[in-house]
């Protein structure tokens, strides 16, 4: 007869153990509420696919968030839609209503006045309604010029704003270029390199829609977007001279990473000039050396580690209503169906700064995010038939902050002597102070004409000292070896807050371009 009770007792002991130790879940803070997703994770590139009504693949695009009940969604196969009630939690009515069509595959949305912008392939194009009813009577090109080869990676995206006002595209690399597509090209002879005309270039929009190249070396910008400075910066996707995912400050007269967009480097307009010779195949601080021109990327995102595939650029500006973390960009991720978190600081005029998982588990292919009127991100999906996580190949999700606050490292920040640390909630003392608590390693990649690179000249850190400030929100950390032009890794698994904690990620990842002097 004292079996019974005893077995409800451990049952009970083993329940509340459980509770205890339950680990923090991204989901606590950060949920999703999906607006629409395909049935199935195979339907994006359907042959039986025809315009709506009679079959709508939202693969989202491009998003426009319109007032507090509407966002206008831009989709891959030429269209673009108003969907009302997608703020409803949960959104049970959404309605759909097509504003614009026959578009050439566009790769972003942007509302401005009166009317929507976006990029299609050969044009930035102004899509305006001027008699109410919703529907674009009005398509009206803006700016036009660059090269079309013919080649299918040659995608445009945008447009999006920097603090002043102005308008910017990307234009993608073509891959592989042959046979007709060569006549299509404009060739540097020098570096006996061919392209379409200012492909693997960053644009800016005259007044009068006149093309202004501004910066080139770009492989993949799938992202563009301003910070909270008004400066432009653009994401790049792991390839051909590109080690791995990357971040850029797009200012006049810089080269990146990809050589081949130097076939434009000569075209009237070109801030860049008197490039003869290429490093290949060298570790990528030797290649800056080597190379006056090149500029490193302002943050590095080491591969798999922090995203397969970078795509959108997001500032959050909700001044709080989206969480602890106002002020910084959050980076879409194709592959891993994810996003990550980003902070920038400038040492010496120049802006570097550390990465952050943020989110996992969305429904497919991170392409497109957007800030809602009241703090909630707005997230464009689509696989595009390519190889992403997730349930689904396309749809529309929306990310909510729940009121509660992770424990996270909400900034990094370099010093002469190693990195501060910032966390959104108090840390342990004695954890924090314990440098057992932290690993740190340094290493750097490739920058070779082959497609990505490994990391390489790894070297791990001592860190000497951890001391934590009398309000228990940072954390210095003391370093010997720091190495400028190295991602500096930190896993920080042992540190707890005050409550006790875990941090919900302990993975930082700092690209130190310059090691501050003060």
């Amino acid at each position: 007869m004292v079996v019974r009770p005893l077995l409800f007792l451990f049952a009970a002991l083993c329940t509340c153990q459980f509770n205890i130790a339950r680990a923090a879940d991204e989901n606590d803070y950060y949920r999703l509420e999906t607006v629409v997703a395909s049935p199935a994770a195979t339907a994006s590139r359907s042959k039986t696919w025809r315009p709506a009504p009679d079959g709508l693949a939202l693969e989202v695009s491009g998003i426009a968030v319109l007032d507090d009940k509407r966002v206008a969604v831009a989709i891959r196969k030429g269209e673009v839609w108003i969907l009302g009630g997608v703020y409803d939690d949960p959104p049970e009515n959404v309605t759909y209503k097509r504003f614009a069509s026959a578009l050439h595959e566009p790769l972003g949305l942007l509302k401005l006045g009166d009317s929507l912008y976006t990029t299609q392939r050969s044009e930035l194009t102004q899509l305006r309604d001027s008699d109410g009813d919703e529907v674009a009577d009005e398509y009206l090109t803006v700016a036009k010029g660059w090269g079309v080869t013919g080649h299918y990676h040659e995608y445009a995206y945008g447009p999006k704003l920097d603090g002043d006002g102005n308008m910017w595209v990307t234009l993608n690399i073509g891959l592989g270029l042959k046979g007709k597509q060569l006549r299509r090209t404009v060739h540097e002879p020098t570096l006996n390199l061919r392209q379409g005309r200012w492909r693997g270039w960053g644009m800016k929009i005259g007044s009068d829609g006149e093309l202004i190249p501004i910066c080139a070396g770009m492989r993949s910008p799938s992202g563009l977007g301003a910070n909270a400075e008004g400066d432009m910066f653009y994401t790049d996707q792991q390839g051909n001279w590109v080690a791995t995912n990357s971040l850029h400050h797009m200012r006049e007269g810089v080269f990146f990473h990809h050589a081949e967009a130097l076939a434009s480097m000569n075209l009237p307009g070109s801030p860049i000039s008197g490039i003869e010779k290429i490093p290949n195949g060298v570790p990528f601080p030797e290649a800056v050396r080597l190379l006056p021109q090149l500029q490193p990327p302002a943050v590095w995102f080491p591969y798999k580690k922090a995203g397969q595939s970078t795509t959108d650029i997001m500032l959050d500006e909700s001044d709080g209503k989206f969480g602890p973390f106002a002020g910084q960009l959050f980076i879409g991720e194709f592959t891993q169906a994810a996003m990550t978190r980003v902070f920038l600081e400038k040492v010496d005029g120049e802006y570097q700064g550390a990465c952050f998982p943020f989110r996992y588990g969305f429904a497919s292919a991170v392409l497109r995010m957007a800030q809602g009127t009241d703090g909630s991100m707005f997230v464009g999906l689509t696989n595009r038939g390519w190889s992403s996580l997730g349930t689904a190949s396309y749809g529309l999700q929306r990310l909510i902050w729940t009121g509660q606050t992770p424990f996270e490292i909400k900034e990094m920040r370099a010093r002469p002597n190693g990195f501060d640390l910032l966390f959104t909630k108090p840390v342990d003392r004695e954890t924090a102070a314990n440098v057992a608590s932290y690993a740190l390693k340094s290493y750097t990649y490739l920058y070779h004409s082959t497609y990505g690179s490994d990391e390489i000249q790894n070297k791990d850190l001592t860190i000497t000292a951890a001391h934590v400030s009398d309000d228990g929100l940072r954390v210095h950390l003391q370093v010997e070896g720091l190495r400028e032009l190295f991602v500096h890794e930190l896993i920080a698994k042992g540190i707890r807050s005050a409550d006790g904690e875990s941090l919900l990620h302990p993975e930082a990842y700092y690209t130190l371009n310059r090691i501050p002097q003060k």
